[in-house]
């Protein structure tokens, strides 16, 4: 009946316990699995992915764009600050043109183009153009004084508005098949001042067979030649901060593709590119913009090579979906895993008791026989002195048997409860300090390390137990040979203060962050360092190190940072703890 009970209140017990894990773990894991799941479908059903993407290229295109704008702007400015002077004959000033040339091939022609001479001669434009256009020099001088003698003044005024001294009059030719487009930079001279009656004006145009076969290409292929990271240095953030961290690596791997085009970024004309990146490959811009001054007329366009941002958002929904259903998977093996513990623990607690049970009765038995005999002895039914000596042998021996048992069980108390005892004498502790380390000196030399102690030898006898203080010092020094990496230094230094003891150990290890500064002396703690985890090692040494610290009435501190190495102090008193204090 008995059997039947304990049987039943075991299983009564497991399926507490059981429902308490459901409760606890199982239904909050199966609604956060739940969430994470709706979440990935909202992720799909609004393009979440697709819009991230898209707006980190529009934010490229910006960066693009930018660059692209002032690159031309300083290629224009340095040729405006190399224009003739006043004091320049007109052969000087053709040199000086011909020179910006010659510097400059990108400009297939530069002007000057003077209103007071325009007055006097009716030819006031100077005109150079590159080796090889000669027969369109006429044409530019011509177009050149007509337009500016009409407009010089009006033009004049605009570029006095602008912050930079520059307009722009851009577009295409009108030669029959590829896109052939040029941009123009009118400009005030630096060198010839406009005054009342008089304007002076000067100009370079960007060549359209530079622009198409060099100029665009060479800025795009080395734009796009960059990592996103090199992007998210300048943002100052990731670029997928909702992507799983695989992703966001494989991003990093993705090369850009980037074309400029003819048209805007709304009435495209992707078809007819002007210039593409390599790898651009066929398909259109994932995300379009159009460009302004000096390029006005013109769309930038960029996409993946290779693939689409809708490809890589499915991409991501289907690795997501996949670690749902393998955690989904994890949970469900480790419930089966909790609940073989749970039995395991049941069974551990059913040994325990029949431990105890066991040991009832061991005690019982030699009580029983002790009693036995002395009331024999005591009731005088023992007359021959041979018998009471058997008998007084008997008690004898199962008393000791009984002690044994109990000092048995006390033992295993004092183990389970943690409990230590120790031996306090007149120590000399430079003496103790000085051969603990050369016990150890060997392993510290075979491991590579420099040693250096200090050891005060005029600190007076302390009490204390030498082998516990020599443990908390081999504790100490190990700690410092695992963890060190590269700087291999060990110093060791023993000091009074006053009325204290010092025992110091410092490494220039890896070191301790503050957060787990406060949790290492804590037993079976090890913090989250790789090398740390690499390392074999219990996490007790630091707890037993504090145990024997205070067990001698002193106390133990560390000073440490990541990477620069840390050192622990053991402070004792130097009376050491009141005499008959022999554990903790």
């Amino acid at each position: 009946m008995k059997s039947k009970r304990r049987a039943f209140l075991g299983g009564n017990t497991r399926f507490r316990l059981v429902l308490t894990l459901g409760l606890a773990v199982v239904l909050p894991a199966l609604a956060l699995i739940y969430v994470s799941f709706q979440h990935v479908k909202s992720i799909k059903r609004d393009r979440k992915i697709q819009a991230l993407i898209h707006r980190d290229f529009q934010y490229l295109l910006y960066t693009g764009i930018k660059e692209l704008n002032g690159e031309t702007y300083r290629m224009t400015e340095d040729a405006r600050n190399a224009f003739p002077n006043d004091a320049d004959s007109e052969e000087e000033k053709r040199a000086k043109l011909r020179l910006i040339l010659q510097k400059s091939p990108w400009f297939d022609h530069v002007f000057l183009f003077d209103s007071k001479v325009f007055k006097e001669t009716k030819k006031g434009a100077i005109v150079e153009v590159q080796p090889g256009k000669e027969d369109e020099l006429k044409d530019f001088a011509d177009m050149y004084n007509g337009w500016f003698s009409l407009e010089g003044s009006y033009l004049g005024e605009q570029i006095e508005r602008k912050p930079k001294p520059i307009i722009w009059f851009a577009g295409e030719g009108h030669e029959p098949g590829t896109p052939r487009y040029s941009t123009t930079a009118i400009f005030t001279v630096p060198k010839m001042a406009s005054s009342e009656g008089r304007m002076v004006l000067g100009g370079a145009r960007f060549g359209a067979d530079y622009l198409k076969d060099k100029f665009f290409p060479e800025f795009l292929d080395a734009f796009t030649s960059q990592k996103f990271d090199d992007y998210q240095g300048d943002r100052g953030g990731p670029m997928f901060h909702e992507l799983t961290a695989r992703q966001v690596n494989e991003q990093k791997d993705q090369r850009l593709a980037m074309k400029i085009y003819p048209g805007d970024a709304q009435k495209s004309e992707p078809d007819r590119p002007l210039a593409m990146s390599t790898g651009w490959g066929t398909g259109k811009p994932e995300v379009s913009q159009t460009l302004d001054d000096p390029f006005r007329g013109l769309a930038m366009g960029i996409k993946f090579q290779g693939t689409t941002a809708e490809a890589i958002g499915n991409r991501f929904v289907r690795e997501s979906m996949l670690i749902l259903g393998v955690l989904s998977i994890f949970m469900a093996g480790g419930l089966v895993l909790t609940y073989r513990s749970v039995n395991k623990q049941m069974a551990l607690a059913r040994l325990k008791s029949d431990f105890v049970s066991n040991v009832s009765h061991e005690l019982r038995t030699p009580l029983a026989l002790i009693r036995l005999y002395a009331e024999t002895l005591e009731l005088g039914r023992i007359t021959t002195q041979e018998k009471k000596l058997e008998y007084y042998g008997i008690i004898r021996k199962e008393s000791e048997r009984l002690s044994a048992l109990i000092n048995n069980i006390l033992d295993f108390s004092r183990i389970e409860a943690g409990r230590k005892e120790y031996d306090f004498r007149e120590t000399d502790i430079a003496e103790l300090v000085r051969n603990t380390l050369d016990s150890y000196r060997y392993q510290i030399e075979q491991q590579g390390f420099a040693l250096e102690q200090q050891i005060d030898t005029s600190i007076p006898p302390v009490r204390v137990d030498r082998e516990a203080i020599a443990r908390a010092l081999v504790n100490l020094v190990n700690n410092a040979l695992k963890y060190s990496d590269h700087d291999k230094f060990l110093g060791v230094k023993l000091y009074r203060v006053n009325a204290v003891l010092k025992l110091e150990v410092v490494d220039r290890g890896i070191g301790i962050d503050r957060n787990d500064q406060a949790r290492i002396f804590e037993k079976f703690y090890r913090t989250g360092d790789p090398l740390v985890h690499n390392t074999k090692g219990s996490g007790l040494g630091l707890s037993l190190v504090q145990h024997i610290t205070h067990a001698h009435g002193g106390h133990v501190e560390v000073e440490s940072a990541p990477g620069r190495g840390s050192k622990f102090t053991m402070t004792l008193p130097l009376a050491g703890p009141q005499p008959g204090t022999s554990a903790a």
